[in-house]
């Protein structure tokens, strides 16, 4: 047993299985904030009725499609339909391989990771172009079509934003990137006197266009093309579909906060002395106060198995904050919970956008790519290159 646990394979391995297993889980309660927070928006509750404040929702959701009728098209071509969205969800998927969680938690350490994930970012668009193409029918070959523009045109600004943060880590390893910021002792978006702002603005807004997220969702715009390239989809299909949008959201997001945020590093990682309160007290506090704050809420609810449920999730809060406290427990996972706290932050700013911004035209969304966001991380590559020639002579 000790063999197998020391054996090379065993941490990429587990990881593996541990992202296949939780990730469509993950992927429906991230849904289940996004319908949370813009409820909250427009001065709405959300989903309420499974479970205690509707926490069970995801699982229902998830009952639902995989008990539905997958129907497909007489007139469509039946081998690309069904092959489409397999497409999309493993080149979604097959970019968490490189995705650097914590100092130790990742499936493979490649050296030109962010390489690897912007070649999957390209080749998951044929999924939406073979989707809407064998669904022989207007709206969805209209939405795949839109969609395929829309790439190549904020592809371009994208890879602006990526050359920027390459520059200054010097190498194209993800979890090189981050040991570049750990040696600079700060986060890469506040370096080069604060003007790496510019192209992690220019990155979020090619990503978010790229994940086809609103404002720049036109591909599945509802008034124009009824659901866009997956309109003919239903059931299992429609759902990997769905579980690839998501698999991007977070996979663009971690990219994010690997390159201009620090990854796993906690704020201003140079500093030793804030350690304790960022490492320790910050993540206990955030655990506890959360499960102190839901016992409360308990009274309200007048279902006993409902109120079984919140005082078990409130607990389970409590003794995550409780972990934290442990310096062993603290080391293994204190990275993993810096990484994702920051991916949430990246999600709940695009969430921030869809319930913000109205959807822009098309002539609009071109405009935004090829005379805004290219030209400007254009200029930030090269004034980015000056002030590091000028730094580092």
């Amino acid at each position: 047993m000790q063999t197998v646990f020391s054996h090379p394979l065993f941490a990429p391995v587990l990881t593996t299985l541990v992202i296949i297993a939780l990730f469509p889980l993950v992927a429906g309660y991230i849904v289940l904030v996004e319908r949370k927070v813009l409820a909250d928006f427009q001065v709405r509750l959300g989903p309420m009725r499974v479970g205690p404040h509707g926490l069970l929702q995801p699982i229902a959701d998830a009952l639902k499609l995989m008990l539905k009728e997958d129907i497909i098209p007489t007139d469509a071509d039946k081998v690309i339909f069904w092959f489409a969205p397999v497409i999309s969800t493993f080149t979604g998927l097959t970019a968490f391989a490189v995705l650097p969680f914590a100092p130790k938690i990742f499936v493979a350490d490649v050296n030109v990771g962010l390489l690897v994930i912007s070649a999957m970012s390209a080749v998951g668009i044929l999924g939406i172009i073979l989707g809407g193409w064998s669904s022989n029918s207007h709206y969805p070959l209209l939405g795949a079509l839109r969609s395929a523009a829309q790439l190549v045109s904020y592809e371009v600004a994208l890879a602006f934003a990526l050359v920027s943060g390459v520059m200054v880590a010097g190498t194209l390893s993800m979890r090189g990137i981050v040991q570049a910021q750990l040696d600079r002792g700060i986060w890469f978006v506040f370096d080069n006197y604060f003007f790496m702002i510019v192209p992690f603005a220019v990155y979020i807004i090619a990503a978010t266009a790229e994940t086809n997220r609103a404002p720049f969702d036109l591909p599945e715009a509802e008034s124009e093309l009824v659901a866009g390239f997956h309109t003919e989809y239903s059931g299992f299909r429609w759902a990997l579909y769905f579980l690839a949008e998501y698999a991007n959201i977070f996979v663009v997001s971690a990219v994010a906060v690997t390159l201009f945020w620090g990854g796993w590093l906690r704020p201003f990682p140079s500093v030793g002395w804030l350690a304790i309160p960022l490492d320790y007290a910050f993540p206990v506090v955030l655990f506890v106060g959360s499960g102190a704050l839901t016992f409360p809420m308990v009274k309200k609810l007048k279902d006993p198995i409902q109120q079984k449920v919140l005082v078990l999730v409130a607990l389970l809060l409590v003794g995550l904050g409780a972990l934290f406290a442990i310096p062993l427990v603290n080391q293994a996972v204190i990275g993993l919970f810096w990484f994702l706290l920051k991916v949430s932050s990246i999600i709940y700013l695009m969430i921030w956008f869809r319930g913000t911004f109205p959807r822009f035209r098309y002539d609009q969304l071109m405009d935004i790519g090829w005379k805004i966001a290219i030209p400007v991380g254009m200029v930030a590559v090269l004034v980015n290159a000056v002030i590091g020639m000028w730094r580092h002579p």
